[in-house]
């Protein structure tokens, strides 16, 4: 079966792959404003492991707990200049992020950098790992 999802990874054509990669990106956004994080396990594998911009790490438990997180109120998210290079079933997607909203009720907005380690699992995109760094707080 794995390598089944490997073939179907190198058959499909790199652009295909890559629209799919960018719109699982933006719908991880959006799960994050909507605190959706039923969407976001979909997306996430097990094991995941998240490190944040101010370096704290997470496995996926901790992460999704975070977004049901009542104090954590995203209000805005987007992502622009994503890349996405691939080695056989392993995706690594980069990019600039800027996010705003509430934590705790003092406010935040973030410019920071991403990077996300994507698997093919049986035909599905997992993410296994994710990373962010700020540009500017």
């Amino acid at each position: 079966m794995l390598l089944a999802a490997a073939a179907w990874a190198q058959s499909t054509p790199a652009d295909a792959r890559e629209a799919k990669l960018v719109a699982l990106e933006r719908m991880w956004n959006e799960a994050q404003v909507t605190g959706d994080s039923s969407a976001l396990a979909a997306m996430v594998a097990d094991p995941f492991t998240n490190t944040e911009y101010d370096g704290q790490v997470s496995d996926r438990q901790k992460f999704l707990a975070g977004i049901r997180d009542p104090q954590f109120k995203a209000s805005f998210m987007n992502i622009q200049d994503v890349k996405v290079s691939f080695f056989q079933n392993t995706a690594i997607v980069t990019g600039i992020y800027h996010t705003k909203g509430q934590y705790s009720g003092k406010p935040y907005e973030h410019f920071g950098r991403f990077t996300d380690t994507w698997i093919n699992q049986s035909g599905t995109w997992m993410c296994v790992a994710s990373h962010s760094s700020l540009i500017k707080k």
